[in-house]
């Protein structure tokens, strides 16, 4: 049985030029592509996906954040996905992530951290269909 999550690679990452990176890091840890895009998260976009975190008091900044630049989203495809690939991108500060993770490697800081990922089943399913469509994920693997 695979598992999906989300993937966001964020504006900072975007602007470092690290998409290339990330996503390699990504595939040779096994997962699969079903779907990515690179786009400009609007205010109210950004202030949906976050919506969770709106009593947070680091919410404004996250939203401003997102919205600073083209961040990048892919789905995922995986046995066990949401689990492994926070594994491979490691704590959310990159001080505390583990070496050759995508944190440790490409992130500038706990606020600036490269990389978004799902933190459970439900919630991967819920954000992939936040930012794709049914037709736009790729249903060419096997299952």
């Amino acid at each position: 049985m695979n598992n999906k999550t989300l993937a966001i690679i964020k504006p900072d990452a975007v602007r470092d030029n690290y998409i290339g990176e990330i996503i390699t890091l990504i595939t040779k840890a096994g997962f699969k592509v079903k779907a990515m895009k690179m786009m400009q998260l609007t205010t109210d976009v950004a202030k949906a996906f976050y919506a969770v975190h709106k009593e947070r008091p680091f919410y404004n900044d996250l939203v401003e954040y997102m919205t600073s630049g083209p961040c990048v989203p892919i789905a995922l495809e995986k046995e066990n996905a949401v689990e492994d690939y926070r594994k491979l991108i490691g704590a959310t500060d990159p001080a505390e992530a583990a070496e050759g993770t995508v944190r440790k490697l490409y992130a500038k800081s706990k606020a600036f951290n490269a990389v978004h990922g799902s933190d459970s089943d439900a919630n991967a399913e819920i954000e992939i269909s936040f930012f794709f469509s049914k037709e736009e994920l790729i249903n060419n693997y096997p299952a």
